[in-house]
């Protein structure tokens, strides 16, 4: 039974972030709000959104090392497996700006992540509110960036085929995404801990493998369609702006409600293997400004490496 409520939960975070999305996009659109605000906003939380309400489910019920595992685990998992497959399939273009703005923007983020983490073991209240505050004014630069540039943000839906959808149907796909999105927390959240007391593994260990994974499927189906669709800059942005997400906004906002616990082995052994691969993709993307295959089968290996040290 907590297998099917382990997959259940994963596959009702996943549409149910989906609906939230197309629901949120269709309302934005019938009141003309531009879509690259559409894109970094409503977009942006939706492929995090798995990841937010899992953590903050798993704070508030007691259950931390999920809280804290599945932010590090999808972190890790982002960077060195899902950017890794992707450009096993197909190499990719990184933009100078992602090197050199939101590279160093996400590698800041984290080494606060372990900074806070020394003090107390913990992350208090104003940490969060530093992360939250940090995620508006991150979120306030890339908007002045993208407008400044007149850059168009690109959506995966048909905007005028949006647009003419009914407004009643839109607001009821954002009612479904969120009641899913909090049904599929309490099933992923049930299944993972039934299944570590069945085996009698740690918390921390679903968290940073199976929750983490699962939670970060969305970035991967973005990734892998954006670089199909020869929006690679999409598909490398996604994955990195997604990492700053899960530690200022998921971090962030789950502190504020509650302070998280952090274990020594995140500090000790996690976070070492969090910023290594968050290190790895600077010289792999300042290297002619391209990922190549090579460079992909290099971060799936550091992955599979760091899961043979944490299960073994």
């Amino acid at each position: 039974m907590e297998y099917l409520l382990l997959i259940g939960g994963l596959v009702l975070l996943i549409i149910a972030a989906e609906s939230l999305v197309r629901g949120a996009v269709g309302v934005a659109l019938k009141f003309n709000i531009p879509t690259l605000v559409i894109g970094m906003t409503i977009v942006a939380f939706g492929t995090s959104a798995p990841e937010l309400i899992v953590s903050l489910k798993a704070a508030l019920s007691g259950h931390s090392e999920l809280a804290i595992g599945n932010v590090v685990g999808s972190n890790i998992a982002n960077i060195a497996l899902i950017l890794g497959i992707t450009t096993i399939l197909l190499p990719i273009t990184v933009k100078r700006s992602t090197a050199i703005v939101d590279w160093p923007i996400m590698m800041s983020a984290t080494l606060l992540f372990y900074l806070f983490s020394l003090t107390n073991h913990q992350i208090e209240f104003y940490e969060g509110l530093i992360f939250t505050i940090g995620l508006i004014g991150f979120n306030f630069y890339m908007f002045r960036d993208a407008k400044k540039q007149n850059k168009k943000e690109i959506l995966d839906v048909d905007v005028e085929q949006v647009k003419k959808s009914n407004i009643f149907l839109n607001l009821f796909l954002i009612v479904v995404g969120i009641i899913g999105l909090a049904v599929g927390a309490n099933w992923l959240l049930d299944g993972a801990v039934q299944i570590a007391t069945n085996f009698g593994v740690s918390e921390h260990i679903i968290g940073v493998t199976i929750v983490a994974f699962g939670t970060s499927v969305p970035e991967l189906i973005t990734s892998v369609v954006a670089a199909f669709k020869k929006h690679s800059d999409i598909s490398i942005g996604n994955l990195i702006g997604s990492n700053i997400f899960n530690i200022l906004g998921v971090l962030g906002i789950t502190a504020l409600i509650k302070r998280i616990p952090v274990s020594m082995q995140v500090i000790q052994v996690d976070v070492f293997w969090l910023l290594a691969t968050s290190f790895i993709i600077f010289p792999l993307m300042i290297k002619g400004f391209k990922i190549n295959r090579l460079s992909g089968v290099l971060l799936v290996v550091v992955y599979c490496t760091y899961l043979y040290f944490v299960v073994s």
